[in-house]
Protein backbone atom coordinates (compact mmCIF):
# COMPACT_ATOMS: atom_id res chain seq x y z
CA UNK A 1 0.00 0.00 0.00
CA UNK A 2 1.08 3.60 -0.74
CA UNK A 3 0.70 6.42 1.70
CA UNK A 4 1.07 10.15 1.70
CA UNK A 5 2.47 12.51 4.51
CA UNK A 6 1.35 16.13 4.72
CA UNK A 7 2.81 18.26 7.02
CA UNK A 8 0.91 21.35 7.60
CA UNK A 9 2.45 24.32 9.10
CA UNK A 10 3.58 27.64 7.03
CA UNK A 11 6.43 27.91 9.34
CA UNK A 12 7.57 24.56 7.86
CA UNK A 13 7.98 26.33 4.37
CA UNK A 14 10.36 29.01 6.09
CA UNK A 15 14.34 28.56 6.17
CA UNK A 16 14.09 28.25 10.19
CA UNK A 17 12.02 25.11 10.91
CA UNK A 18 11.72 21.96 9.29
CA UNK A 19 9.63 18.75 9.37
CA UNK A 20 11.25 15.80 11.29
CA UNK A 21 8.12 14.07 12.22
CA UNK A 22 7.67 12.02 8.52
CA UNK A 23 11.02 10.89 8.95
CA UNK A 24 9.79 8.74 12.07
CA UNK A 25 6.60 7.50 10.35
CA UNK A 26 8.04 6.71 7.34
CA UNK A 27 10.45 4.06 9.46
CA UNK A 28 7.45 3.04 11.18
CA UNK A 29 5.59 2.89 7.91
CA UNK A 30 7.82 0.81 6.26
CA UNK A 31 7.81 -1.32 8.82
CA UNK A 32 4.63 -2.44 7.96
CA UNK A 33 5.26 -3.07 4.60
CA UNK A 34 3.93 0.62 3.32
CA UNK A 35 5.59 2.11 1.12
CA UNK A 36 5.54 6.44 1.27
CA UNK A 37 4.94 7.88 -1.91
CA UNK A 38 4.86 11.57 -1.43
CA UNK A 39 5.70 14.07 1.12
CA UNK A 40 4.02 17.16 0.89
CA UNK A 41 4.43 20.62 3.09
CA UNK A 42 1.32 22.51 2.74
CA UNK A 43 1.15 26.38 4.77
CA UNK A 44 -1.83 27.10 6.85
CA UNK A 45 -4.37 27.78 4.30
CA UNK A 46 -7.84 25.75 4.21
CA UNK A 47 -8.03 26.27 0.27
CA UNK A 48 -4.39 24.77 -0.49
CA UNK A 49 -4.78 22.53 2.43
CA UNK A 50 -8.08 20.93 1.23
CA UNK A 51 -6.30 20.37 -2.06
CA UNK A 52 -3.91 18.58 -0.95
CA UNK A 53 -5.44 16.34 1.04
CA UNK A 54 -8.17 15.26 -1.96
CA UNK A 55 -4.44 15.57 -4.37
CA UNK A 56 -3.43 12.49 -1.34
CA UNK A 57 -7.15 11.15 -1.40
CA UNK A 58 -6.74 10.42 -5.08
CA UNK A 59 -3.14 9.01 -5.16
CA UNK A 60 -2.80 6.69 -2.01
CA UNK A 61 -3.97 4.30 0.10
CA UNK A 62 -3.18 6.11 3.20
CA UNK A 63 -3.24 9.51 4.23
CA UNK A 64 -1.57 11.25 7.07
CA UNK A 65 -1.42 14.87 8.52
CA UNK A 66 0.66 16.10 10.67
CA UNK A 67 0.09 19.29 12.57
CA UNK A 68 -3.05 21.98 12.38
CA UNK A 69 -4.94 20.41 15.58
CA UNK A 70 -4.92 23.28 17.93
CA UNK A 71 -6.99 25.88 19.12
CA UNK A 72 -6.06 28.77 17.05
CA UNK A 73 -6.91 30.60 13.88
CA UNK A 74 -4.84 28.93 11.51
CA UNK A 75 -5.19 25.05 12.93
CA UNK A 76 -7.65 24.64 10.05
CA UNK A 77 -6.70 21.11 9.66
CA UNK A 78 -10.12 19.19 10.52
CA UNK A 79 -12.46 21.69 8.80
CA UNK A 80 -10.08 21.01 5.97
CA UNK A 81 -10.38 17.05 6.00
CA UNK A 82 -13.75 17.99 5.72
CA UNK A 83 -14.32 20.02 3.27
CA UNK A 84 -12.08 17.29 1.47
CA UNK A 85 -14.48 14.66 2.01
CA UNK A 86 -17.86 16.86 1.73
CA UNK A 87 -18.55 15.53 5.82
CA UNK A 88 -19.24 17.48 8.65
CA UNK A 89 -17.29 18.16 12.00
CA UNK A 90 -19.91 17.31 15.22
CA UNK A 91 -18.70 19.17 18.68
CA UNK A 92 -17.27 15.75 21.01
CA UNK A 93 -18.70 16.30 24.68
CA UNK A 94 -16.38 13.51 25.81
CA UNK A 95 -13.55 15.69 24.14
CA UNK A 96 -15.26 19.10 25.95
CA UNK A 97 -14.79 17.75 29.63
CA UNK A 98 -11.49 16.58 29.03
CA UNK A 99 -10.45 19.84 27.58
CA UNK A 100 -12.29 21.59 30.62
CA UNK A 101 -11.08 18.91 33.60
CA UNK A 102 -7.60 19.66 32.26
CA UNK A 103 -7.70 23.39 32.54
CA UNK A 104 -9.85 23.22 35.93
CA UNK A 105 -6.47 20.54 37.24
CA UNK A 106 -3.89 23.67 35.96
CA UNK A 107 -6.20 26.48 36.97
CA UNK A 108 -6.37 27.72 33.33
CA UNK A 109 -9.44 29.64 31.86
CA UNK A 110 -9.99 27.47 29.25
CA UNK A 111 -11.51 30.31 25.98
CA UNK A 112 -13.82 29.14 23.46
CA UNK A 113 -11.30 28.80 20.89
CA UNK A 114 -10.02 25.97 22.86
CA UNK A 115 -13.58 23.86 22.14
CA UNK A 116 -12.84 23.60 18.42
CA UNK A 117 -9.79 20.73 19.37
CA UNK A 118 -13.38 18.74 20.37
CA UNK A 119 -14.57 18.79 17.12
CA UNK A 120 -14.26 15.30 14.78
CA UNK A 121 -15.05 14.27 11.82
CA UNK A 122 -18.24 12.39 11.54
CA UNK A 123 -17.62 8.89 10.89
CA UNK A 124 -13.87 9.36 12.33
CA UNK A 125 -12.64 7.71 15.02
CA UNK A 126 -10.97 9.57 18.18
CA UNK A 127 -7.05 8.86 18.96
CA UNK A 128 -6.61 10.13 22.58
CA UNK A 129 -3.24 12.26 23.26
CA UNK A 130 -2.57 12.15 26.99
CA UNK A 131 0.63 14.50 26.05
CA UNK A 132 -1.28 17.04 24.75
CA UNK A 133 -4.88 18.75 24.20
CA UNK A 134 -5.35 17.98 20.65
CA UNK A 135 -6.29 14.27 20.30
CA UNK A 136 -5.61 12.57 16.62
CA UNK A 137 -8.43 11.41 14.65
CA UNK A 138 -8.66 8.10 12.56
CA UNK A 139 -10.20 7.74 8.98
CA UNK A 140 -11.32 4.86 6.98
CA UNK A 141 -13.29 6.14 4.62
CA UNK A 142 -14.45 5.80 1.42
CA UNK A 143 -13.14 8.22 -1.90
CA UNK A 144 -14.53 7.88 -5.08
CA UNK A 145 -15.01 4.35 -5.37
CA UNK A 146 -12.14 3.14 -3.04
CA UNK A 147 -11.15 2.61 0.89
CA UNK A 148 -9.08 4.83 2.08
CA UNK A 149 -7.24 5.26 5.33
CA UNK A 150 -6.91 8.81 6.72
CA UNK A 151 -4.92 10.06 9.88
CA UNK A 152 -5.49 13.45 11.37
CA UNK A 153 -2.14 13.70 13.85
CA UNK A 154 -0.92 16.35 15.90
CA UNK A 155 2.44 18.22 15.02
CA UNK A 156 4.53 18.00 18.57
CA UNK A 157 7.34 15.49 18.16
CA UNK A 158 6.06 14.69 22.00
CA UNK A 159 3.17 13.75 21.15
CA UNK A 160 2.76 12.48 17.83
CA UNK A 161 5.28 9.35 18.34
CA UNK A 162 3.67 7.85 20.95
CA UNK A 163 0.34 8.67 20.04
CA UNK A 164 1.19 6.98 16.14
CA UNK A 165 2.95 4.14 17.92
CA UNK A 166 0.43 3.36 20.79
CA UNK A 167 -3.10 3.96 18.46
CA UNK A 168 -2.36 3.98 14.98
CA UNK A 169 0.53 1.06 14.34
CA UNK A 170 -2.74 -1.32 16.17
CA UNK A 171 -4.63 -0.62 13.65
CA UNK A 172 -2.85 -0.67 10.63
CA UNK A 173 -1.43 -4.20 11.71
CA UNK A 174 -4.76 -5.05 11.76
CA UNK A 175 -5.81 -3.56 8.27
CA UNK A 176 -2.99 -4.42 6.17
CA UNK A 177 -2.00 -7.35 4.51
CA UNK A 178 0.92 -8.69 5.81
CA UNK A 179 4.21 -7.42 4.33
CA UNK A 180 7.61 -6.89 5.21
CA UNK A 181 10.30 -4.48 3.96
CA UNK A 182 13.65 -5.41 3.28
CA UNK A 183 16.35 -2.76 2.96
CA UNK A 184 20.17 -2.87 2.38
CA UNK A 185 22.28 0.54 1.73
CA UNK A 186 25.15 -0.16 -0.16
CA UNK A 187 28.32 3.19 -0.40
CA UNK A 188 31.10 3.39 -3.09
CA UNK A 189 33.94 6.11 -2.65
CA UNK A 190 35.31 8.58 -5.26
CA UNK A 191 33.12 7.36 -7.71
CA UNK A 192 30.47 9.70 -9.39
CA UNK A 193 26.63 9.08 -9.61
CA UNK A 194 26.58 8.82 -13.25
CA UNK A 195 29.69 6.72 -13.82
CA UNK A 196 28.13 4.16 -11.38
CA UNK A 197 24.81 4.11 -12.81
CA UNK A 198 25.92 3.47 -15.99
CA UNK A 199 27.72 0.41 -15.07
CA UNK A 200 24.89 -1.00 -12.77
CA UNK A 201 21.77 -0.12 -14.22
CA UNK A 202 21.59 -2.74 -16.41
CA UNK A 203 21.84 -4.95 -13.51
CA UNK A 204 19.10 -3.06 -10.97
CA UNK A 205 16.98 -2.71 -14.06
CA UNK A 206 15.94 -6.37 -14.06
CA UNK A 207 15.38 -6.29 -10.65
CA UNK A 208 11.36 -4.48 -11.38
CA UNK A 209 10.32 -5.83 -7.69
CA UNK A 210 13.61 -3.69 -6.02
CA UNK A 211 13.23 -0.22 -5.54
CA UNK A 212 16.92 1.30 -5.98
CA UNK A 213 18.08 4.92 -5.78
CA UNK A 214 20.90 6.50 -6.36
CA UNK A 215 21.80 9.47 -3.52
CA UNK A 216 25.30 11.63 -4.25
CA UNK A 217 27.77 12.54 -1.51
CA UNK A 218 30.71 14.54 -1.07
CA UNK A 219 33.02 12.08 -2.33
CA UNK A 220 30.94 9.08 -2.17
CA UNK A 221 27.31 7.53 -3.77
CA UNK A 222 24.47 5.59 -1.66
CA UNK A 223 22.63 2.97 -3.33
CA UNK A 224 19.01 1.68 -1.50
CA UNK A 225 17.46 -1.14 -2.33
CA UNK A 226 14.12 -2.07 -0.99
CA UNK A 227 12.26 -4.73 -1.29
CA UNK A 228 8.28 -5.33 -0.08
CA UNK A 229 7.35 -9.15 -0.16
CA UNK A 230 4.81 -11.77 2.14
CA UNK A 231 7.69 -12.61 4.04
CA UNK A 232 10.89 -11.28 5.42
CA UNK A 233 12.83 -13.66 4.06
CA UNK A 234 11.92 -13.24 0.33
CA UNK A 235 12.35 -9.73 0.87
CA UNK A 236 15.89 -9.95 2.29
CA UNK A 237 16.57 -12.60 -0.36
CA UNK A 238 15.87 -10.70 -3.17
CA UNK A 239 17.59 -7.88 -1.92
CA UNK A 240 20.73 -9.51 -1.35
CA UNK A 241 20.67 -10.96 -4.87
CA UNK A 242 20.54 -7.43 -6.45
CA UNK A 243 23.04 -6.10 -3.50
CA UNK A 244 26.02 -9.13 -4.59
CA UNK A 245 25.57 -8.66 -7.97
CA UNK A 246 26.26 -4.77 -7.59
CA UNK A 247 28.90 -5.46 -5.30
CA UNK A 248 30.72 -7.60 -7.64
CA UNK A 249 30.49 -4.90 -10.55
CA UNK A 250 31.69 -1.97 -8.77
CA UNK A 251 33.62 -4.51 -6.90
CA UNK A 252 36.67 -2.68 -4.09
CA UNK A 253 34.59 0.74 -4.88
CA UNK A 254 32.30 -0.55 -2.29
CA UNK A 255 33.08 0.12 1.35
CA UNK A 256 29.99 -0.26 2.70
CA UNK A 257 26.97 -2.74 2.45
CA UNK A 258 26.06 -3.82 5.56
CA UNK A 259 22.16 -3.57 6.85
CA UNK A 260 23.20 -1.10 8.69
CA UNK A 261 25.06 1.54 6.59
CA UNK A 262 28.40 2.54 8.14
CA UNK A 263 30.76 5.72 7.30
CA UNK A 264 34.30 5.39 5.89
CA UNK A 265 35.89 6.47 9.00
CA UNK A 266 34.24 3.42 10.97
CA UNK A 267 35.21 1.10 7.88
CA UNK A 268 38.59 2.43 8.45
CA UNK A 269 39.23 2.01 11.79
CA UNK A 270 37.69 -1.29 11.81
CA UNK A 271 39.95 -2.19 9.56
CA UNK A 272 42.65 -1.00 11.16
CA UNK A 273 41.74 -3.01 14.44
CA UNK A 274 40.79 -6.18 12.31
CA UNK A 275 44.66 -5.53 10.90
CA UNK A 276 46.23 -4.94 14.68
CA UNK A 277 47.64 -1.82 12.70
CA UNK A 278 47.97 1.84 14.17
CA UNK A 279 47.32 5.18 11.90
CA UNK A 280 48.80 9.08 12.29
CA UNK A 281 48.38 11.81 10.26
CA UNK A 282 50.01 15.48 8.93
CA UNK A 283 47.59 17.51 7.28
CA UNK A 284 47.97 20.74 5.81
CA UNK A 285 44.89 21.63 3.39
CA UNK A 286 42.55 19.31 5.52
CA UNK A 287 43.58 21.64 8.49
CA UNK A 288 42.61 18.57 10.96
CA UNK A 289 39.54 17.14 9.16
CA UNK A 290 40.70 13.71 8.77
CA UNK A 291 41.48 13.46 12.67
CA UNK A 292 38.37 14.91 13.61
CA UNK A 293 36.41 12.42 11.43
CA UNK A 294 37.91 9.74 12.87
CA UNK A 295 38.11 10.70 16.35
CA UNK A 296 34.26 11.22 16.55
CA UNK A 297 34.09 7.24 16.01
CA UNK A 298 34.05 5.85 19.91
CA UNK A 299 36.91 3.88 20.44
CA UNK A 300 38.96 5.09 17.77
CA UNK A 301 41.97 5.45 20.38
CA UNK A 302 42.66 2.15 19.61
CA UNK A 303 43.87 2.33 16.10
CA UNK A 304 44.09 6.01 15.40
CA UNK A 305 47.28 7.73 17.25
CA UNK A 306 46.95 11.45 16.38
CA UNK A 307 48.81 13.38 14.45
CA UNK A 308 49.60 16.90 13.24
CA UNK A 309 48.12 19.82 11.43
CA UNK A 310 51.21 21.10 9.77
CA UNK A 311 49.70 24.02 8.16
CA UNK A 312 52.78 26.53 7.91
CA UNK A 313 56.56 24.83 6.13
CA UNK A 314 58.04 25.37 9.12
CA UNK A 315 55.78 22.77 11.08
CA UNK A 316 55.77 20.35 8.01
CA UNK A 317 59.31 20.45 8.54
CA UNK A 318 59.64 20.27 12.44
CA UNK A 319 56.76 18.03 13.50
CA UNK A 320 57.00 15.29 10.16
CA UNK A 321 60.70 16.03 9.78
CA UNK A 322 60.20 17.27 5.98
CA UNK A 323 63.18 19.05 4.72
CA UNK A 324 63.51 22.62 4.21
CA UNK A 325 65.21 21.93 0.79
CA UNK A 326 62.79 19.89 -0.09
CA UNK A 327 60.17 22.26 0.40
CA UNK A 328 62.10 24.96 -1.30
CA UNK A 329 62.67 22.57 -4.15
CA UNK A 330 59.20 20.91 -5.39
CA UNK A 331 57.26 23.57 -3.13
CA UNK A 332 54.70 23.03 -0.20
CA UNK A 333 52.24 22.06 -2.19
CA UNK A 334 53.93 18.62 -4.58
CA UNK A 335 54.01 14.88 -4.77
CA UNK A 336 57.23 14.80 -3.04
CA UNK A 337 56.22 16.60 0.27
CA UNK A 338 53.21 14.68 0.41
CA UNK A 339 55.64 11.57 0.82
CA UNK A 340 57.70 13.07 3.18
CA UNK A 341 54.60 14.41 5.39
CA UNK A 342 53.33 10.58 5.51
CA UNK A 343 56.64 8.75 5.89
CA UNK A 344 57.58 11.73 8.38
CA UNK A 345 54.58 11.53 10.62
CA UNK A 346 54.84 7.79 10.53
CA UNK A 347 58.12 7.47 12.07
CA UNK A 348 57.68 10.49 14.77
CA UNK A 349 53.89 9.04 16.05
CA UNK A 350 55.78 5.60 15.62
CA UNK A 351 52.51 4.04 13.73
CA UNK A 352 52.10 1.62 11.23
CA UNK A 353 51.17 3.59 8.65
CA UNK A 354 51.34 7.67 7.80
CA UNK A 355 49.14 10.01 5.95
CA UNK A 356 50.29 12.81 4.50
CA UNK A 357 47.97 15.76 2.69
CA UNK A 358 48.57 19.05 0.99
CA UNK A 359 47.20 21.22 -1.41
CA UNK A 360 45.27 24.17 -2.51
CA UNK A 361 41.66 24.54 -1.45
CA UNK A 362 41.08 27.68 -1.82
CA UNK A 363 39.46 30.11 -2.66
CA UNK A 364 43.13 32.15 -3.19
CA UNK A 365 46.05 30.76 -3.58
CA UNK A 366 46.16 28.51 -6.72
CA UNK A 367 48.61 29.99 -9.92
CA UNK A 368 47.98 28.22 -13.32
CA UNK A 369 50.53 25.20 -12.49
CA UNK A 370 48.82 24.61 -9.22
CA UNK A 371 45.28 25.61 -9.18
CA UNK A 372 42.78 25.44 -6.68
CA UNK A 373 41.68 22.48 -6.03
CA UNK A 374 45.01 20.81 -6.43
CA UNK A 375 45.51 17.73 -4.02
CA UNK A 376 48.33 15.74 -3.17
CA UNK A 377 47.75 12.58 -0.88
CA UNK A 378 50.18 10.08 0.18
CA UNK A 379 49.79 7.17 2.40
CA UNK A 380 53.51 5.22 3.83
CA UNK A 381 53.64 1.87 5.47
CA UNK A 382 57.60 2.19 6.09
CA UNK A 383 58.33 -0.16 3.24
CA UNK A 384 56.28 1.84 0.09
CA UNK A 385 54.77 4.91 -0.51
CA UNK A 386 51.87 5.56 -2.54
CA UNK A 387 50.86 9.49 -3.80
CA UNK A 388 47.69 10.39 -5.19
CA UNK A 389 47.43 13.90 -7.57
CA UNK A 390 44.11 15.09 -7.45
CA UNK A 391 41.92 18.11 -9.00
CA UNK A 392 38.69 19.00 -6.57
CA UNK A 393 36.19 20.42 -7.75
CA UNK A 394 34.27 23.26 -5.64
CA UNK A 395 34.87 26.18 -3.23
CA UNK A 396 37.16 25.48 -0.11
CA UNK A 397 34.77 23.49 2.11
CA UNK A 398 33.94 20.89 -0.41
CA UNK A 399 37.96 20.68 -1.38
CA UNK A 400 38.67 19.86 2.25
CA UNK A 401 36.29 17.54 2.18
CA UNK A 402 36.78 15.53 -0.51
CA UNK A 403 40.49 15.25 0.40
CA UNK A 404 39.82 13.66 3.49
CA UNK A 405 37.69 11.37 2.07
CA UNK A 406 40.01 10.60 -0.39
CA UNK A 407 42.67 10.08 1.79
CA UNK A 408 40.37 7.91 4.18
CA UNK A 409 39.58 5.73 1.17
CA UNK A 410 43.59 5.08 0.33
CA UNK A 411 43.77 4.19 3.98
CA UNK A 412 40.54 1.70 2.89
CA UNK A 413 42.17 0.27 0.01
CA UNK A 414 46.06 0.35 1.53
CA UNK A 415 43.92 -2.47 4.24
CA UNK A 416 42.23 -4.10 2.40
Amino acid sequence: MKCEIIAIGSELLTPFRQDTNSLYLTERLNELGVTVAFKTIVGDRRKDLTNAIRTALGRVDITITMGGLGPTEDDLTREAWADALGIVLKRNADIVGQLYARAAQRRWQLTENNLKQADVLDGAQVLENPRGTAPGQWLDTVFGTHRKLGMLLPGPPSEIKPLFDEQCVPRLREILPQRFMATRTLKAAMIGESHADARIAPIYSRYTDVETTILAHLGDIQLTLICTKPTMEEAEARVMELASLIEEELDDLIYSSAAKSESLEQIVLYYLEMRGATLAVAESCTGGLIAERLTSISGSSRSFLGGAVVYSNELKTEFAGVPEELIEEKGAVSREVAAALAEGIRRRCRSTYGLGVTGIAGPGGGTEEKPVGLVYIAISDGVQTEVVEKNFPGDRGRIRFFASQQALDMVRRKLM
